[in-house]
């Protein structure tokens, strides 16, 4: 197994951000360089244990989504080479098959969040009020279940450490405008549908997913950041779907469950990670990438 890459290194570009996952370096004043790294958070706490082709399998997801979802709205990708950017062999080494060369965009002060499945804070939402965001359901649905239709539910997003908050179809127009709030609930609808049916002919249900969006330098809505990875959504099998209860998943929820069993109070610094569930971890993320593409990532 090739030694994951924990943070970068380049010196032959301004590093200008670094994310819980992502380092971010700026190419020129159009473009920025963004570096998936093998880092894993949980629980909003970066982990000091990183996930061996993590960062690959990201960056491919998101390149193959761009891709089949193009027609639906415009992406960041600036179709540069990203080892055209940086100078060195070493430098090379870094950010082959995990990084991207994207336009630069303003972005939109909140998360676009699809879901199509009952689980995660909406269900503790359902649970305490029966609606999610605001958004009523039927009485006497069950963690997991299916919805009676997808719902759009956007989130602010938080500081570094913090949790995002849910909020409400209204309290996204006030942030971003009506008419433009409207837009990103259409768009945002559209790619998880789009990309729901395609992924459970695949054996995979997409529970539900983040989107990011940024407006060019004319206005115009574009998808951003990353796009239906195993770290934005919530990939189950479904073969093992049974409502009523969480469902195994394809994304770090092995990390939290592990986690869970410690006594830790999910604030730095995380715990170590036992070599089984760094390469079981490794081992999903692998497995959503080649169910969803075909595309396998040898050790």
């Amino acid at each position: 197994m090739p030694a994951p890459l924990y943070e970068t290194t380049l010196t032959s570009l301004p590093r200008i951000g670094r994310g819980k996952v992502r380092d971010i370096y700026a190419v020129d004043d159009r473009h920025l360089l963004i570096v998936a790294s093998d880092r894993l958070s949980a629980f909003d706490v970066v982990l000091p244990d990183p996930i061996p082709f993590k960062g690959q399998v990201l960056t491919a997801l998101s390149e193959f989504w761009f891709e089949r979802l193009a027609h639906v709205v415009p992406n960041h990708l600036a179709g540069v080479a990203p080892e055209s950017v940086v100078q060195g062999e070493a430098e090379r080494a870094q950010v082959r098959g995990r990084a991207m060369v994207v336009r630069r965009m303003r972005p939109l002060p909140i998360e676009a969040v699809a879901r199509g499945y009952l689980i995660g804070s909406g269900w503790k939402d359902y649970q305490r009020a029966g609606a999610v965001c605001g958004i009523a359901l039927p009485a006497g649905l069950r963690q997991a279940d299916r919805l009676p239709a997808p719902i759009f539910t956007p989130a602010t997003k938080a500081a570094a450490g913090a949790h995002d908050e849910n909020i409400s179809f209204e309290d996204a127009a006030r942030l971003v405008g009506a008419e433009l709030a409207a837009r990103v609930r259409e768009v945002t609808l559209r790619l998880y549908g789009e990309a729901a049916e395609y992924a459970l002919g695949r054996g995979i249900i997409i529970a539900d997913t983040k989107f990011e969006f940024g407006l060019d330098e004319r206005g115009a809505l574009h998808l951003i950041d990353e796009a239906l990875t195993a770290d934005s959504s919530r990939f189950w099998p479904a073969d093992q779907y049974r409502p009523g209860t969480s469902p195994p998943s394809f994304d770090k929820q092995f990390v939290r469950d592990y986690l869970e069993t410690l006594d830790w109070d999910k604030t730095p610094p995380a715990p170590r990670l036992p070599a089984a569930v760094i390469a079981r971890t490794s081992e999903k993320y692998r497995e959503a990438l080649s169910r969803l593409t075909g595309r396998t990532l040898a050790e």
